[in-house]
């Protein structure tokens, strides 16, 4: 197994690369006539460094499709955009396996960049649910989930004891704890993922979604966002740092800085993915054993989060379509899949998973994630991904800051969705 950095600060990309090796007995760009060879695969981060042993026992059991890793940057953004690059070439590029966000699939699809895949080869019965649907478009799978994830609401559950209140299940709760218990303990009140990028997005939409509403309907070709639901969720943020229980600091907050602030116990609550949980309850952090987590809060009860994680897709340039698909089933396979739990910290796709006790007494907050993830929406699927998510962060993030109210910023939403679902 090979290890490729490619340029910028790098997290490991699960890059499946069936391109660019010449496999025994075929000529460079030829596929073998049983679909087998040489695999690369690319992911956007293999924070804890639990893939190289993975794939370890992949090659030493397939010897003849043995998989090279390639590292792209650290940023999604910039992650898709040199997978685009890759897969737009007129030359058959490097990448064949791509483990993508789940919110990358829809318009890889509708690009023709991945290819559809027999749904008999996979185990998609063993999944749960709702993360199947995040790896089809127009009727057909076109990848297969590998991670899934889903926000939760982590909380100071030290302070809420002390106080004798109870963990919020509605956003008043939440925002009555926020502005009057965490300045008697010196802390912010709630914080997310605010800064204009994919995570308001994610935020943005939880919001929306957890108040009843919706942005896109029929796969990216009708906007339904201008709903009174839309209005409640996005004023529901902008009220929380007009009126201070979100500090303005978070609207600088990705992951890492929301999770850190949260961890250097500066923070009430914080709305990120499990491995924040993961983080905070860790040896050394200065909230350790202090932390709870629930469901995300809503209006009136349990709100809806937004349907995280990753799924592995064959390049249109696979060389060797089969032994793609053969790594897929093989990470993807419920030993693997502990493996993603127990030495990557992520979530598994794998349902029974989530019900064995020895994991449930090792990551206690399964049972939550498993609520969520059950209760939870993807986000909007179309085939202009990234530019709903640019519209998105822009008009939310004008909303947050002022510079709109809630309901000039929904009807601007509403008008930019329309432009770009019309081209």
């Amino acid at each position: 197994m090979r290890w490729i950095r490619a340029a910028g600060r790098g997290l490991l990309v699960l890059v499946v690369v069936l391109a660019g090796y010449v496999a025994s007995g075929a000529r460079a760009g030829e596929a073998d006539a049983d679909g087998r060879g040489p695999l690369t695969l690319a992911t956007a981060g293999d924070l804890t460094g639990y893939l190289g042993s993975v794939l370890e026992g992949w090659n030493r059991t397939h010897p003849e499709e043995r998989v090279t890793l390639v590292e792209l940057p650290d940023s999604a953004d910039e992650t898709r955009a040199q997978m685009i690059t890759d897969l737009r070439g007129a030359e058959r590029g490097r990448f064949d396996v791509l483990n993508i966000d789940v919110s990358w699939t829809s318009e890889f699809a509708a690009a023709g960049w991945i290819r559809p895949l027999p749904r008999d080869r996979f185990p998609l019965g063993t999944f749960l649910p709702r993360v199947v649907n995040t790896a089809t478009y127009d009727g057909r799978l076109y990848a297969v989930p590998y991670v899934t994830n889903a926000g939760l609401l982590l909380y100071r559950k030290d302070v809420l004891a002390e106080e004798g209140v109870p963990p919020p299940r509605t956003w008043a709760e939440l925002e009555r704890a926020a502005r009057t218990l965490a300045p008697r303990h010196g802390l912010d009140g709630y914080a997310g993922q605010f800064l204009p990028y994919e995570g308001l997005t994610v935020n943005a939409a939880e919001a929306v979604y957890s108040a009843g509403g919706t942005i896109l309907g029929d796969e990216g070709e009708r906007v339904t966002v201008n709903s009174r639901a839309a209005r409640e969720g996005i004023g529901f943020l902008a009220r929380g740092v007009r009126e201070g229980w979100i500090p303005k600091e978070a609207l600088t907050y990705k992951e890492e800085e929301s999770k850190q602030a949260f961890q250097d116990g500066r923070l009430l609550f914080l709305r990120n993915w499990p491995y924040a949980y993961v983080a905070a309850t860790a040896p050394g952090s200065k909230v350790a054993g202090r932390v709870g987590a629930v469901p995300l809060p809503g209006p009136d009860g349990p709100g809806t989060s937004v349907l995280g994680g990753s799924n592995l897709a064959v390049s249109s340039h696979a060389r060797h379509p089969d032994s793609a698909a053969r790594l897929i089933a093989y990470l993807t396979s419920e030993r693997v899949q502990r493996q993603v739990l127990t030495r990557g910290a992520l979530p598994p796709v794998r349902a029974a998973l989530y019900d064995d006790p020895g994991l449930v007494r090792r990551f206690p907050y399964l049972p939550t994630l498993r609520e969520s993830v059950l209760a939870a929406a993807p986000r909007p699927k179309s085939p202009h991904y990234d530019q709903v998510s640019l519209v998105v962060q822009a008009v939310v993030h004008d909303a947050m800051t002022g510079r709109q109210t809630p309901e000039a910023a929904v009807r601007r939403l509403a008008r930019e969705l329309a432009a770009v679902s019309s081209r």
